[in-house]
């Protein structure tokens, strides 16, 4: 495991594996850097790649208060351990930070997402309410409104998994939905005209129904969108579908730009 500083001073843990153009995996709510290494272990065999801790999870650090530049400058100091440019792949909220980081002007080349929640008023209405609730102690209940509100696991579902051996990690993280509320609060105007590099928007074609409209959405609205289904998958990642595709996208830009 390594660490960078970001610019407020918080460390970033991350782990870096494989030789070759640099790639940084961000993954998304209820997940740390352990839900990146499988596709991780594909990529190293082509990439240098940057596998890390979003800030408040994992061994990352967390300093007050939270902002969303403070995570896209998280990504700016991996970008800068790298050599001073990545590519990037963004996973399901992941994959919304990623391009908001796209837009704000690092040195990105290429950029690869799958399954981008949609965004919008009501991802952001939910940042205080889940604030409440973890400080007051109730991280069980954040973690079901988020499921409920924001992923859209239905209520019986919800409740069925409260036992579940996982749930301890749900509940730790619980903080952290707060993060991912206010990065799916509706995108700033303009804010996809604005990136101009090749981005690679993926789906599954077993993942939810409102997750692929925002994914084929968003590769017609991008000015170098591409968009591309995974034939018989779902929102979880598949290293042995996903990773080909991404050798395929990124050992592109490694050659040709």
């Amino acid at each position: 495991m390594g660490t960078v500083t970001s610019s407020d001073g918080t460390r970033i843990a991350f782990d870096q594996s494989g030789i070759g153009p640099a790639i940084i995996l961000v993954v998304g709510a209820f997940n740390d850097r352990s839900a990146g290494a499988p596709l991780a272990r594909f990529l190293e065999q082509h990439f240098t790649v940057f596998n890390y801790d979003r800030r408040g999870r994992g061994e990352s650090g967390d300093t007050a208060p939270y902002a969303i530049d403070r995570e896209i400058e998280d990504i700016e100091a991996l970008i800068t351990r790298a050599g001073g440019t990545a590519c990037i792949f963004g996973y399901s909220s992941g994959a919304t930070l990623a391009l908001r980081a796209a837009a704000y002007g690092l040195a990105i080349p290429r950029l690869a997402l799958y399954d981008p929640p949609p965004t919008g008023a009501r991802a952001g209405q939910l940042a205080p309410q889940l604030a409440d609730l973890v400080a007051a102690d109730r991280r069980g209940d954040a973690v079901e409104l988020f499921q409920t509100e924001a992923v859209g696991i239905p209520e019986f579902i919800v409740v069925q998994m409260r036992n579940a051996p996982f749930r301890p990690a749900l509940e730790k993280m619980a903080h952290t939905l707060v993060y991912e509320s206010l990065i799916l609060q509706a995108l700033p105007d303009g804010l996809e005209g604005s990136i101009q590099m090749p981005v690679l928007v993926m789906d599954g074609e077993e993942s939810p129904e409102a997750l692929r409209q925002s994914a084929l959405s968003l590769a017609t609205t991008l000015p170098d969108g591409h968009y591309r289904t995974l034939p018989g998958h779902g929102h979880d990642i598949d290293p042995a579908a996903v990773g080909p595709v991404l050798k395929e996208f990124f050992t592109f830009t490694s050659a040709a730009e």
